[in-house]
Order: structure tokens, then C-alpha cells, then sequence
């Protein structure tokens, strides 16, 4: 009997699955959503920063070094986004205050009910009852607190407090815990670079106040001697062009000798007269009209919010004051005369400008002839210092 031969059956192929594609774009295009989220919380964390910190005495060192900063990374690099950095460490910050916030509001929600049962039955049961939660709420907030920060102060440890009593657990039965939060501790601070920022900004405000205090205090003397007033007015049109090109030329070189560097500043202007003029333009016209916000006296715990301003206007224009650094620094010969003698005229007309309303603000500003030296467009980016006056 002769076997069959068997018969090949043709299958048919399966279609590719396109399942895998398009779930491999839309996990890209959450993480980029997710991403991009976070650099705005970031940036936005970082505007509040600055703006706390420019609002604290002594701190305010810290927000002129870091806009100093930012402006030498602009000028080292031409490229104004590298003076935007920081912004993922800001909004660890950020999210450690956020979730700090949102961690406490059990804790206020129970303080809120012990306090108006006090008020109800001031004495009886229910308060008593109330004041146990309440205690008992405020041992939970401080366990939750202290493990969310000990694993790291991710906003997800704040938010989801359930693993954290096991993880502090498992933590303290394998040792270790204490010299590894330190640990981590100063290394999460020395990413901040404090005193870098704090030396920078403190030699560059010490410097710029040498540059501006004979001229203010020329102007701040008109009532006394009018003669002064002129005179002071013309030696600040003479200071304020160049000194926000010495304070990047000192934050470039690390030298406190640059602040002074008046003849290198002025052949970095012949080689970029326009950038010089524009960025120029950009700085003082942004600070002129910070000059409104500083008519009456702000309690110092809420100068944060008008310094929110402040730091919106005045950041994005160090920046331009880089840029333009740059570019005087990537050209080798000289502009033509022409535009050398255009950049002057128009330096010169935004600096009479400039002067003029920095005149009129001790007769508008609340700290009267003492906020002639609170020149935000060169110091501090805050409506007032609070030196103790």
C-alpha cells in the first residue's frame, strides 16, 4: 500500500502587531509630556526661589550670584540657554514644599476641629477627643515627614505615605540609616553651590556700590547742595552703561579686579556696539518700571511676591547682557565707527533716561533718598534691600 504523500497546507502569515509601535510612541510622548512638566514646575520653582531669596537679608547675595552666573554662562557660551540652569534641582526643592504642604493639612484640618470644639465646649469631652486626634495626627505627619525626606523628598513620597513606615523599618534593621542621610544631606546642599553664589554675589554688590555710591550720594545731596545734583546725575549716566558688562566681565574671569576693568569693558563694547546697546536697553527699560512697586513699604514676609516680578523682568535681561558679552568676544577686529558711534548715542540716551527716573524715585519711593542706592537693575533684584536703616 503506497503511503500519501503529505500535503503541505500554506498558512497564511500573521499580520505584523502594531500594538508594540504605537505603544512605544505614546510611553515616549508621556515621558516627554512628564519631562517637560517637570522643567516648568522646575522653572517655576526657581523664579520663587530667587524671589524669597532676594527678599531675605544677607540671602540676597545669593539671587544677585546666581543672575551673575547665569549671565557667564550665556557669555562663555553664546547660547542664552545655558543661562537657564538649575532647574531640576528647583524643583526638587519645589516639590519637597509642595508635598510638605499638601503632607500638613490633616494636621490643620484636626488642629481647626480641637480649636472650635474649645469654643463649643471649652473644658468637656468632645474637646478632649479633638486634642487626642489631633496629637495623634501631628505623630503621624512628623513619621510621614521624616521618612518622605529620608528617601530622598520626592514629591511621590509625600503623596503615597503608605511604604514608608515598612521601608524605615527595613532601614533601621540594617543600619546605616543615619550616616546615610547625612551623607546624602551635604551632597544634596553642595549641588547648590551656596558659597559659590554667596561670594560671587556679595564681591559683585560690594563692587557696584563702589561704582555707585559717589554719584548717588552726589544726588541724594541736592536738597543740601543743588550743584551736587547735575553733577551726580551725569557721573551715574557715566556708570550705569558699563557697569552690568563689569559685573559679567567679574563673574567670566572670577577676578574682583575685573569690576574695575573699565578699559576692557569698553573694548568688548567696540567690538559688539549694537549688542551692547540692546542689551543695555533691555535692562534699564525692564528695571524703570519696577520703580512703581517700590512707592509703599512691603512687609518683609510678603516682599516675595512683587520679588517675583522683580526676578521675571530683570533675569531674562542678564541674560541679553551675556549674550552680548559673547559676541563681543567671538569677533576679533573691531566694529566700523559708524556703528561704534550709533552704540554710543543710543547708550547714552537710555542712560539719561535711566537717570532721570532713578531722580524722581527718592520723591516716589517709600524709602525716599535711601532707595537711590536700591538700584535693582545692578544689585539685588528685590523693591527693597531692608538694611537696617
Amino acid at each position: 500500500m503506497l503511503e500519501e504523500a503529505p500535503v503541505e497546507v500554506a498558512r497564511e502569515e500573521a499580520p505584523p502587531r502594531r500594538s508594540r509601535p504605537v505603544r512605544r510612541v505614546l510611553m515616549r510622548l508621556a515621558r516627554g509630556l512628564a519631562s517637560w512638566v517637570g522643567w516648568m514646575f522646575g522653572l517655576a520653582s526657581l523664579v520663587a526661589g530667587l524671589a524669597v531669596l532676594s527678599s531675605t537679608p544677607v540671602l540676597q547675595f545669593l539671587s544677585l550670584g546666581y543672575l551673575l552666573e547665569s549671565s557667564a554662562r550665556v557669555a562663555r557660551s553664546g547660547r542664552l540657554r545655558d543661562g537657564m540652569f538649575g532647574v531640576r534641582l528647583a524643583g526638587r526643592v519645589g516639590g519637597m514644599v509642595v508635598g510638605t504642604v499638601v503632607s500638613l493639612i490633616p494636621l490643620w484640618v484636626a488642629g481647626s476641629y480641637a480649636r472650635s470644639a474649645a469654643v463649643i465646649d471649652p473644658g468637656g469631652s468632645v474637646e478632649r477627643g479633638w486634642w487626642v486626634v489631633a496629637v495623634a495626627v501631628w505623630a503621624l505627619t512628623c513619621l510621614h515627614l521624616l521618612t518622605a525626606f529620608l528617601r530622598g523628598g520626592q514629591l511621590r513620597r509625600f503623596l503615597w505615605p503608605f511604604g514608608g513606615p515598612f521601608w524605615l523599618r527595613r532601614r533601621l534593621r540594617e543600619g546605616g540609616l543615619y550616616a546615610a542621610s547625612r551623607d546624602g544631606f551635604w551632597e544634596f546642599v553642595g549641588r547648590f553651590r551656596p558659597w559659590h553664589y554667596l561670594r560671587l554675589g556679595f564681591v559683585g554688590f560690594v563692587g557696584t556700590l563702589a561704582w555707585l555710591v559717589v554719584p548717588t550720594s552726589m544726588i541724594a545731596a541736592t536738597t543740601r547742595f543743588p550743584i551736587l545734583g547735575p553733577i551726580g546725575m551725569l557721573g551715574l549716566a557715566c556708570v550705569a552703561p558699563v557697569l552690568p558688562f563689569l559685573q559679567t566681565g567679574y563673574a567670566v574671569e572670577g577676578r574682583w579686579s575685573a569690576l574695575f576693568g573699565l578699559r576692557s569693558a569698553r573694548e568688548r563694547f567696540r567690538h559688539a556696539p549694537w549688542a551692547f546697546a540692546f542689551a543695555l536697553l533691555v535692562l534699564l527699560a525692564a528695571s524703570i518700571p519696577l520703580y512703581l512697586l517700590k512707592i509703599e513699604m512691603i512687609p518683609r514676609e510678603a516682599a516675595w511676591l512683587p520679588g517675583l516680578v522683580f526676578v521675571v523682568f530683570l533675569a531674562p535681561a542678564r541674560l541679553l547682557v551675556g549674550w552680548a558679552y559673547a559676541r563681543s568676544l567671538r569677533r576679533e577686529r573691531r566694529s566700523h565707527w559708524f556703528f561704534r558711534l550709533v552704540g554710543r548715542i543710543a547708550i547714552v540716551a537710555v542712560a539719561l533716561v535711566y537717570v532721570v527716573v532713578v531722580f524722581l524715585s527718592q520723591y516716589i519711593s517709600w524709602g525716599g533718598v535711601w532707595s537711590l542706592y536700591e538700584q535693582h537693575a545692578f544689585l539685588a533684584p528685590a523693591p527693597f534691600l531692608y538694611f537696617e536703616r
